[in-house]
């Protein structure tokens, strides 16, 4: 009796509160929600209440309960995109980051292919001075700290040398860093051995870091980067992506059978590997990446010492030729696209062909070696590399550990010719990936683009809707939303992606882009230790 006593009069008190309808800053009302998960979508409201979801009803909200009301009949309503691969370099001048916020991203990890900033909290203290139009995040860059420490020097770090990296390592953990990047293919990551790198992801790995690489090659070396790769992964036990996974090259392609096996085998045997991916079959990176890493060491002034040595010259030249065949070069000229040249924009959106015929040579790869080389020590140049197989874009992406992330540069419209990439990442997948080639359901498209990746950074509350999520929300047309750039043509921004909210707050709202700037800089969770290795 004494019981049911306290049950009636639980119920008795609290029928009035649940009676009572909340008031939401916002409801969504009518869409279908994919919630991130991988579970199938359903009808459902959503009601938001500040920066945070505070109902998903499959019984419609009442819209007098709400201040504003978004009718989502006939759309898709999905967690706000997590871009694990971003290059927020311009953040501080382009807060608004409107050519990530148009694909439907609410957030996006800056920092990547070694490339993080130092020193780190004043870095992101900068970046949340700024009205921000999503959310970021960092990660620390290997290839930063070492060049403070070691410049750009060909060699072992000495004992002090290393043991300041890793405090500089540990000191961005501190102030936020989600993990530890690096570029091994990049100058002075190339330079780095793997106990090196060992040494740093442990300190990653102790304050609950994850690493993300670059891999030391991506076309003849690509399973040895792999290889490399999960083997850091398993000495330093800590969780591994292997970022914008491809295989470069004729000669390489297909080889994403034997990496994917790599992977399966790798997590079988204990190593916590995952994988993201850009939905393009060319890639986009610096000019010097045809340039011989062991001729780069001490920057352009030591490289231009070598080629006046006629023996260093033979040499260099011959493996710019032999990148041009086999590599990023894909045996053809016209596959090197020139993206960004600061010492001659005339050559923006021309090819490598282009160039070597403007200067009345024949477009032969040997004639195009030498002025390979006299571009990059007039100042290089950004590139676009059209050498990646459609069928090792569509392996990779099908395969269960890979997640969705753009590799792409913040960008205006106009600047230079860039990678499409920057403006269509995620809705080329649910366009050309989902509703016509059928290479994914759309449900476990949109957890590769925000359950996965929330998960990977140790963000409960991000990548989810469900009550008591963050409110990033990206709503789109399953049948129109799609990617409008082209290599030619890239500055266009996707089409099917009416709204995107950050926070609760519209910044994409009924296809216009707003001047609501409710971003925020996220920094790492703190979280326990790692136990001793084993």
């Amino acid at each position: 009796m004494r019981y049911f006593i306290r049950f009636v009069v639980g119920v008795f008190f609290a029928a009035p509160l649940t009676a009572q309808a909340p008031s939401y800053d916002l409801i969504i009302s009518g869409g279908t929600v994919i919630d991130g998960s991988g579970s199938p979508g359903f009808r459902a409201d959503v009601g938001i209440v500040g920066g945070r979801i505070v109902a998903v009803s499959r019984s419609p909200l009442a819209r007098s309960s709400a201040r504003r009301t978004i009718d989502a009949t006939g759309l898709i309503v999905a967690p706000g995109f997590i871009d694990l691969h971003a290059h927020l370099d311009p953040i501080l001048v382009m807060p608004d980051a409107q050519s990530h916020v148009r694909q439907g991203v609410t957030l996006a990890l800056g920092g990547p292919d070694g490339g993080g900033p130092f020193p780190f909290g004043a870095y992101l203290d900068s970046v949340g001075a700024r009205r921000l139009g999503m959310n970021v995040a960092f990660l620390a860059g290997h290839n930063t700290i070492r060049e403070r420490v070691m410049g750009t020097e060909n060699r072992a770090p000495t004992r002090a040398e290393l043991e300041r990296m890793k405090r500089m390592v540990a000191l961005s953990m501190a102030e936020g860093a989600f993990g530890l990047s690096t570029g091994l293919r990049y100058i002075p990551g190339f330079y780095s051995t793997i106990d090196e790198v060992v040494a740093l992801s442990d300190v990653a790995a102790d304050s609950g870091g994850i690493y993300t690489s670059h891999l030391r090659e991506e076309g003849l070396g690509l399973i040895q980067g792999v290889a490399e790769a999960l083997e850091i992964g398993r000495r330093s036990r800590i969780p591994v992506i292997l970022t914008h996974h491809k295989a470069i090259g004729r000669l390489m392609w297909g080889k994403s059978v034997l990496t994917l096996a790599m992977v399966d085998s790798a997590r079988r045997a204990g190593t916590d590997v995952m994988m993201d991916q850009y939905p393009y079959t060319a890639s986009s990176t610096s000019l010097n990446v045809l340039v011989p890493p062991w001729a780069l060491a001490g920057g352009t002034a030591q490289l231009r010492q070598r080629l006046a040595n006629p023996v260093l010259k033979d040499s260099i030249t011959k493996e710019v030729t032999e990148y041009l065949l086999n590599d990023r070069g894909g045996g053809d000229l016209k596959r090197v696209q020139f993206s960004r040249v600061r010492w001659d924009s005339t050559l923006n959106g021309k090819t490598l062909f282009d160039l070597v015929t403007r200067q009345g040579l024949e477009p032969t790869i040997a004639n195009a070696a030498p002025v390979v080389l006299e571009a990059v020590l007039k100042g290089g140049a950004s590139m676009i590399f059209h050498v990646i197989d459609e069928g090792d874009v569509r392996r990779i992406m099908a395969h269960p550990q890979t997640m969705i992330a753009s590799d792409g540069r913040l960008n205006r419209i106009g600047d230079a010719v860039p990678h499409p990439r920057a403006y269509g990442t995620f809705p080329r997948v649910l366009g050309k990936y989902v509703r016509d080639e059928h290479v994914l359901t759309l449900e476990n498209a949109v957890q590769k683009m925000t359950g996965m990746p929330a998960a990977r950074l140790g963000l409960k509350d991000h990548g989810c809707l469900r009550v008591a999520c963050i409110a990033d929300v990206t709503i789109f047309d399953a049948a129109t939303v799609r990617d409008v750039g082209t290599f030619e043509d890239p500055h266009h921004y996707p089409e099917g992606i009416p709204y995107v909210i950050v926070n609760g707050t519209p910044v994409m709202d009924a296809g216009t882009f707003t001047d609501n700037r409710p971003g925020v800089v996220l920094r790492r969770p703190s979280g326990k230790l790692r136990t001793a290795k084993r």
